[in-house]
């Protein structure tokens, strides 16, 4: 199975999925977004994303709104179309 890169949630386009790899930022982030259910496993879908300002994703059924500095410390890897 190869691994795929990580790359920022703030990349994903909206109705795109990807799975929470990891926080790039520090404590203060981690205890802040980790409530709120960015941990490590988590599907991560992309609900609004115009390319700049706040973004909206639905994680763990819930609407979250992120700025877009947040958004970027999130890395996530893809979800393949019709899979995990």
């Amino acid at each position: 199975m190869s691994r795929m890169k990580a790359f920022p949630l703030a990349s994903l386009a909206p109705n795109e999925v990807g799975i929470v790899q990891y926080l790039a930022g520090g404590r203060g982030l981690t205890s802040r977004l980790a409530p709120l259910g960015f941990t490590p496993g988590a599907r991560v879908s992309m609900v609004q994303n115009f390319g700049r300002g706040p973004i909206i994703v639905m994680i763990r059924g819930t609407r979250i709104a992120l700025g877009r500095g947040e958004a970027q410390k999130i890395l996530v890897t893809p979800v393949a179309e019709g899979g995990e």
